[in-house]
């Protein structure tokens, strides 16, 4: 993953750089019945890398790594739609993607429980729709909180950092 993120910066021009941010820290917690079986708290290790279409654009891409609610290593690919914005520094936003295996071997496992697994019956591949929704409080133009649920019921609160 530090290869990859060390990969993406060499290829950003200066006069871009503004459009992109680094997602990490995300705590998370299932708020449904988790008797000690899901993988909680900070051991999802998410991280992921989003760029903005424009400076200006309501829209950004993301590609990230994170270890499922199983604890198996996923691709996490991503559109952001920034729905409302104050000028309090808050920001209504949602995230929906794709959380899952892909051809390296890192993410060969992701789809091997839950509904990761049963997505791969039927498709052949083991993925999870991933639909998340949050607010997002900026303390500065380069550090913000974010606190949301991914849908139905897994409770999130991550970090991110903006290159502006």
């Amino acid at each position: 993953m530090c290869f990859f993120l060390l990969l993406i910066s060499v290829c950003l021009h200066a006069d871009e750089i503004n459009l992109y941010s680094f997602n990490t820290g995300s705590f998370v917690y299932h708020l449904t019945g988790n008797y000690g079986q899901y993988n909680e708290f900070f051991d999802n290790k998410f991280m992921s890398v989003e760029r903005k279409f424009s400076e200006d654009s309501k829209y950004s891409a993301l590609i990230g790594t994170m270890n499922n609610s199983f604890g198996d290593r996923c691709i996490a690919l991503g559109l952001r739609r920034d729905w409302i914005q104050w000028d309090s520094n808050w920001v209504f936003k949602g995230v929906y993607g794709y959380t899952g295996e892909f051809f390296f071997d890192a993410f060969k496992h992701c789809g091997d429980e839950g509904s990761y697994n049963d997505f791969k019956k039927v498709t052949g591949v083991g993925f999870s729709p991933y639909i998340y929704h949050a607010f997002q409080y900026n303390f500065t133009s380069y550090f913000g909180v974010e606190t949301g649920i991914i849908i139905p019921s897994v409770f999130v609160v991550s970090v991110q950092w903006s290159f502006r």
